[in-house]
């Protein structure tokens, strides 16, 4: 688990500006409308967790933060208002946030969060590879708010601004279980998000039983031998309706199956907490029969193979470090 962090209080007062704009670039989050006279006392602190998520808590004055830097990986984002007056604005949605509101989108749209005063926010970004297979047409997520004021939306706030009020003291073992919750509620408040907004993507019964479906499917990765007649039976329908589920979004169930495995042998390539495991055994983890089957496809996925990939992170690690 990577963490850093920052503040200006360790800077002259001229040096903050530049300072807390390139500490927000690190974050992925450019920002304007600072003051070059007296600007406020800044910080972050974040936290990246072995599947890639970036928790960030974010104490800052008023200033915009827009834009959208295009060299960043294909991820959501989410920023909760733990304190403070902000309004999320982008091309079709203009609203104010209130305490335990929730901000979101996916990076590439152009988006602004307008702090009106001293404000501290939890920002998380999550790459699609640890969300995608929990959002029912990922590629139709648009910028929006979740309120957090009752049910699942409320229990994602709370489950934020806990974790917010942790974040300098959770270990890599405390925020797995995090991970894995925030990923699920996640999934839930979007699909009841696309629903109030007149069904932005698919919300109908079909599609969200191919969200449970979806769901069953993770839990049976590891099992080399899964066949889609295995998930029809879990979930006591056909092996037809299950393949009418997905050519529904434009998918195919061993297209879907091969994906996620790749996403998750790729997730663990990646994080300290299995870099003792060799490449065989990461494959063997999640379903693949064979390592030279996986290279394969790995390498046809992601253009690189799973040795390079993982030596590429390392390095990355090495230079941050």
């Amino acid at each position: 688990m990577r963490a850093w962090s920052f503040s200006t209080d360790s800077y002259p007062r001229a040096e903050r500006s530049d300072a807390w704009r390139e500490a927000m670039s690190r974050l992925g989050l450019p920002v304007e409308g600072l003051s070059e006279l007296e600007p406020a006392s800044t910080s972050v602190v974040c936290l990246t967790s072995p599947l890639g998520i970036e928790f960030a808590l974010v104490n800052a004055g008023a200033q915009t933060i827009s834009g959208r830097l295009t060299n960043q990986p294909a991820a959501v984002w989410m920023a909760v208002l733990l304190d403070g007056q902000a309004a999320v604005v982008s091309d079709d949605l203009a609203e104010d946030l209130t305490v335990g509101d929730i901000a979101f989108g996916p990076t590439g749209q152009a988006a602004a969060l307008r702090l009106s005063t001293r404000c501290r926010l939890m920002f998380v970004r999550a790459p699609r590879v640890a969300l995608n297979h929990r959002l029912v047409a990922p590629r139709a997520l648009r910028v929006g708010r979740l309120r957090g004021e009752g049910g699942v939306k409320h229990i994602l706030s709370g489950l934020l601004r806990s974790t917010a009020d942790s974040l300098e003291d959770l270990t890599v073992d405390q925020l797995r279980p995090v991970e894995l919750a925030l990923a699920e509620f996640l999934g839930l408040c979007l699909l009841e998000a696309g629903e109030e907004r007149g069904a932005a993507w698919p919300t109908d019964a079909r599609s969200a039983h191919l969200q449970r479906l979806r769901q069953t499917i993770e839990t049976l990765l590891p099992d080399p031998n899964l066949t889609i007649r295995r998930v029809a039976d879990e979930e006591g329908v056909s092996p037809r309706y299950v393949q009418k589920l997905f050519e529904g979004v434009e998918e195919t169930f061993s297209h879907y199956l091969r994906t996620r495995r790749l996403e998750r042998c790729r997730n663990d390539l990646a994080s300290p907490q299995f870099a003792r495991l060799s490449i065989s055994e990461i494959c063997f983890r999640w379903g693949f029969n064979g390592s030279a089957h996986f290279s394969r496809a790995f390498r046809d996925q992601y253009g690189c193979s799973p040795r390079d990939f993982r030596r590429s992170v390392r390095d990355e690690e090495r230079v941050a470090a």
